[in-house]
């Protein structure tokens, strides 16, 4: 423990001694983190590997070495629907980011997901990643019997899977029970959702039809609770979500992982250049001190009815704000036209690819997820710290517990109007100078814990722990930190 004492201690006086100095603010930063990381470290014994299925933190924490590793898997996926273009949610993008980079690894993939209706499927240069594709169900998901069928027969020819991995219920619980080597992530469970619930139903306008969505979800929370045990291991995207599974779901430690999103560093990373170019192209005057940006859809649930009402407002309270400020807007969705009325200060860009989103990011001072949704880890909050930007949103656990941990990242709002608005004028008064520099600790952030290889790395090493092989060369489940 006095080895803890000492360490933070240390940081703190450094960063008083360059309290002066433009580097202490990040200094502090990254000694905070570095804390939290030690702090977990310096309670193991010294020297002795640590029991990875134990491990109470987000194994984006650890660092695992980036060679090839000496087994590849054969590795099955269920998911619901594999992303086209810029037409995909978060849940489609991390199977899509994670898979493709263990395929690049050298491990086999089989894809089991729906045929699109209305396009071609995409096509991947790569000889070990395969696709059995299935006609949805009429409400979209798998038909469960036809991909079981198509996973059997798979796992019948050449060696059986190694792993078996879904992204939420693309298998159901009713086909996972027996399936040791199983894990699946939660990108959103109900008891999470209640927080939504609550806040949709404050903000509900009172001539709208109450909901009876709370009252739903806690029978839906039961349910959850009584199956998720069929499923041998559980990742949990957030740090709050693994807490949940241990707590209220009472799922045993050693079967919950917490492995948080991770999004393409060498995507989203810092460009001035491609900013400028950015701003030109759309036409945004260099007169405009703050560069507001938002991507996503525009739907209600992601709170963009809260979002335009605080802005309204703004503009119409505050000339010097109204004149200085403009909001790009990356997405589509039905509260598009309703930021177009509000004039010149919002420019709605439709959905970008991700070449074009880099450079959003680029060309934004902040960026802001006004999102009234508890369950999850928003992709966009990492695109955006990954390219060196300050990031505002909804104080919702998720959030507050994995991203935005601190104010020296960002800002963070109550999902009310005023709380927004207060926050907006925050980030206005702060100014440029300032957002660069928690832009820079930002990055630094994302860099630790939020890069598409952090992921990779992590999840590989747990499917290489749990894999159904019982001639291992090596434990891949004890964890020797490189720091002892």
């Amino acid at each position: 423990m006095a080895s803890i004492f000492n360490f933070r201690c240390f940081c703190f006086i450094i960063a008083l001694l360059s309290a002066f100095s433009s580097v202490s603010f990040l200094f502090w930063f990254q000694c905070s983190s570095s804390y939290r990381y030690s702090n977990q470290m310096i309670l193991q014994k010294e020297n002795q590997p640590i029991n990875l299925l134990s491990f109470p933190s987000a194994w984006n924490h650890l660092s695992f070495p980036s060679k090839l590793p000496s087994k590849y898997l054969k590795i099955a996926l269920f998911v619901k629907k594999w992303p086209h273009r810029s037409l995909a949610g978060g849940l489609e993008r991390h199977a899509l980011t994670l898979h493709l980079a263990l395929a690049k690894r050298g491990h086999e993939l089989h894809i089991f997901t729906t045929s699109p209706s209305n396009s071609s499927f995409p096509r991947y240069p790569m000889s070990n990643l395969y696709f059995h594709l299935s006609k949805p169900t009429a409400a979209g998901y798998l038909d469960q019997a036809f991909v079981w069928k198509q996973f059997q027969t798979q796992n019948s020819t050449g060696k059986a899977f190694d792993i078996v991995h879904t992204e939420s219920v693309g298998l159901l619980h009713t086909r996972s029970r027996n399936l040791i080597n199983l894990a699946v992530s939660w990108h959103g469970i109900a008891y999470e959702t209640i927080h939504t619930d609550i806040i949709q139903e404050l903000l509900r306008n009172p001539d709208e039809q109450q909901s009876y969505a709370l009252t739903e979800r806690i029978t839906k929370v039961v349910e959850e609770v009584r199956f998720f045990p069929h499923y041998a291991h559980h990742v949990a995207t957030s740090d709050h979500a693994g807490d949940i599974l241990r707590r209220i779901y009472m799922i045993p430690e050693e079967r919950v992982h917490v492995i948080l999103n991770g999004v393409d560093e060498e995507i989203f990373k810092p460009d001035p250049a491609k900013g400028e170019a950015f701003k030109q192209k759309f036409g945004v005057s260099k007169s405009r001190s703050l560069v507001i940006g938002m991507a996503g859809r525009l739907v209600k649930d992601k709170g963009h009815p809260l979002m335009f009402e605080a802005l309204r407002q703004m503009f119409v309270e505050n000339g010097t704000f109204r004149q200085n400020t403009i909001v790009l807007i990356a997405g589509d969705g039905p509260w598009g036209a309703r930021y177009r009325d509000l004039g010149a200060n919002t420019l709605v860009l439709g959905p970008l690819e991700q070449a074009q989103l880099a450079s959003f990011y680029n060309a934004i001072d902040i960026f802001v997820n006004p999102t009234l949704r508890a369950q999850g880890l928003d992709h966009t909050l990492l695109e955006a710290m990954l390219s060196g930007k300050s990031v505002m949103s909804t104080r919702v656990a998720s959030i507050t517990g994995s991203v935005i941990v601190s104010t020296e990242i960002g800002y963070t709002f109550s999902p009310v109007v005023v709380s927004l608005k207060n926050a907006l004028y925050r980030v206005w008064e702060d100014g440029r100078s300032v957002l660069e520099l928690k832009g820079q600790a930002s990055r630094q952030r994302g860099l630790q814990l939020f890069t598409a290889t952090k992921m990779t790395a992590a999840y590989e090493r747990l499917f290489l722990c749990i894999s159904n092989d019982n001639s291992k060369r090596e434990d891949y489940c004890r964890y020797q930190s490189p720091f002892n």
